[in-house]
């Protein structure tokens, strides 16, 4: 289901197709999903369970603010590197008024303990606290988002992981409080 939404564009996915590749009948997808969307977004959020797992896996013993973001951001690469399809499928298939009416799309699991970070961060004073958390979540997701649109648009031919450091030190200069600059040198 991956392969038919993230090779096209959602409108032109056919759920015959689908269910042929799935080898499945056209009324059992429909009996369990509905209609194309809920097959879409629930095919989206098996994926992102894989990364929701990896990044709670990933942050055990990690104490210090820069380290877990930095943590999360090598993980978000790194799935981009071995799961692109997914990223295509969310470049392709999923529009963003679509998937904001979903429950996947605040993803507690996935979200919380991100946010969660970014409010220890700033209660330690380490990140910047002149806008919201959700306003430092959505600069750091924005830009390694468009890494991994990138990654995909350019043929994937350099890693993400291997850029992992430089590229997190630029997203960290941008969500630390100036004071933070000087001490982490």
């Amino acid at each position: 289901m991956v392969a038919a939404f993230s090779q096209q564009e959602f409108h032109r996915v056919n759920l015959i197709d689908i269910a042929r590749g799935a080898g499945v009948s056209l009324q059992t997808l429909y009996k369990y999903y509905g209609n194309k969307e809920t097959l879409l977004f629930a095919t989206l959020d098996a994926r992102l369970a894989r990364l929701e797992a990896r990044l709670v896996d990933h942050l055990h013993g990690i104490a210090d603010c820069k380290e877990r973001l930095r943590k999360v951001f090598w993980v978000i690469l790194d799935f981009t590197e071995t799961q692109p399809e997914v990223i295509q499928m969310m470049m392709s298939s999923v529009y963003l008024a679509a998937w904001h009416r979903q429950d996947s799309f605040r993803n507690p699991l996935l979200f919380e303990p991100f946010l969660k970070v970014l409010r220890d961060g700033r209660a330690s004073g380490v990140l910047d606290d002149g806008v919201d958390e959700k306003a430092l979540l959505d600069l750091f997701l924005g830009f390694v988002f468009r890494l991994g649109q990138m990654y995909i648009h350019r043929g994937r031919t350099q890693s993400l992981t291997g850029q992992s450091d430089a590229l997190f030190e630029m997203v960290w200069r941008a969500i630390a409080k100036p004071a933070a600059h000087v001490a982490a040198r």
